[in-house]
């Protein structure tokens, strides 16, 4: 493949962008980057602990900083955080040396996801109709990204299978 561009997995939290950057990342032997995990290296605290220390906006400063740093690179497979892609500054840089792929699921399999989980200190404290109004707003956005993947009827295999058809025509 001759694209030199990233690929950036978007969506919300328990969307899979993880796992499936993982998979893409053997199957195109191109390096992984996870923004999330990158900003537990750089602080040494979960994300949970930078939340609750320091607060969501020196938590978004991080991400900001370190998303930046990474979309700048070429030829690499990177996971935002489910928030990431909802800075403008981020989406501008990813709209400049990247493929955004939004990971979208029925809001039913979300919630399920995050419902009750100690690590999307952003969640921990909604209900259901909150999770559900957090990923209508998000979406409106990440419907920005240069493609969509409804992943509800989709194995992980397939879901990389068509991202790679994907990169492959970029």
């Amino acid at each position: 493949m001759k694209s030199k561009k990233n690929i950036v997995l978007i969506g919300m939290m328990g969307s899979g962008k993880s796992l499936i950057g993982r998979v893409l990342s053997k199957k195109l032997n191109l390096d992984f980057i996870d923004i999330d995990n990158k900003i537990e290296e750089s602080e040494n605290k979960t994300i949970s602990d930078i939340f609750k220390k320091n607060g969501e906006s020196y938590f978004r400063k991080l991400e900001e900083d370190l998303s930046i740093n990474y979309l700048t690179l070429e030829n690499k497979i990177i996971s935002l955080g489910g928030g990431g892609y909802i800075n403008p500054i981020i989406r501008k840089q990813c709209e400049k040396n990247c493929m955004s792929v939004w990971l979208n699921w029925k809001d039913e399999i979300l919630i399920n996801r995050i419902k009750n989980s100690n690590k999307r200190p952003l969640a921990m404290k909604l209900n259901s109709s909150e999770i559900k109004k957090l990923i209508v707003d998000r979406s409106k956005i990440y419907n920005s990204s240069n493609h969509k993947i409804n992943c509800d009827k989709l194995d992980k295999k397939q879901i990389v299978k068509k991202i790679i058809k994907l990169y492959a025509n970029t």
